[in-house]
């Protein structure tokens, strides 16, 4: 069974860039490593996506909404998490279920029970191995982001939404120390980078 590492946190954070430092990281190690997103991963999960991160349906309820997220999910784990762990593979995931916890229970405020039981019906008892969670000051994270491209439906939030998210992450990591862990991530890149590779050695991913 291969290791699942999926990385988080608000817009603005870096995950581009240090989900492909952990990818480099992993396969000097010499890991088979599968890099994929969420929502995403698959054709119906890309198009998934679309109807959630475009405008098409700005006015979309919290629970449709939830629901699109975990039918993306379900047929991304049928389809390439699963297959690549028993194969063997480390998958290395951009937000998983945490983001689920954190947008939608944190942001939208949905009961937290809706989004336990989905999970359980749709993941059964996988939880990844490792979640790195890059935390930032909301107003860096945005305007990080602002100087990057036009915002999705869900970056056009106000900052009360990212503020609940941004906490709903730091109580996520707080429940769960052994899988998930918080990166600091308003240092220079190299600095976060240097915490991205302690934590993976500390967690036994790239060994001790």
């Amino acid at each position: 069974m291969g290791k699942f590492i999926t990385l988080e946190g608000i817009e603005g954070v870096g995950k581009t860039s240090n989900l492909n430092f952990i990818r480099e990281l992993l396969e000097a190690a010499g890991q088979a490593c599968v890099v994929t997103r969420e929502p995403g991963g698959t054709p119906l999960g890309e198009a998934l996506r679309e109807m959630l991160l475009g405008h098409r349906d700005d006015n979309m309820s919290a629970d449709a909404e939830l629901l699109l997220m975990f039918a993306a999910r379900a047929e991304h784990l049928a389809k390439v998490i699963r297959p690549a762990l028993d194969a063997g593979k480390t998958v290395l995931c951009d937000r998983f279920t945490e983001a689920t916890y954190a947008y939608q229970g944190g942001g939208r405020q949905l009961d937290i029970g809706k989004i336990s039981g989905l999970e359980n019906w749709v993941q059964g008892e996988l939880r990844p191995d490792l979640t790195l969670i890059l935390d930032a000051p909301v107003e860096v994270g945005r305007e990080r982001a602002g100087k990057r491209s036009a915002p999705d439906r869900i970056e056009q939030e106000k900052d009360d939404f990212f503020q609940r998210v941004r906490q709903a992450y730091i109580a996520l990591a707080h429940e769960h120390p052994e899988r998930i862990t918080l990166i600091n991530a308003e240092p220079p890149l190299e600095e976060v980078q240097l915490q991205i590779r302690e934590k993976l050695s500390e967690y036994g991913i790239l060994g001790k």
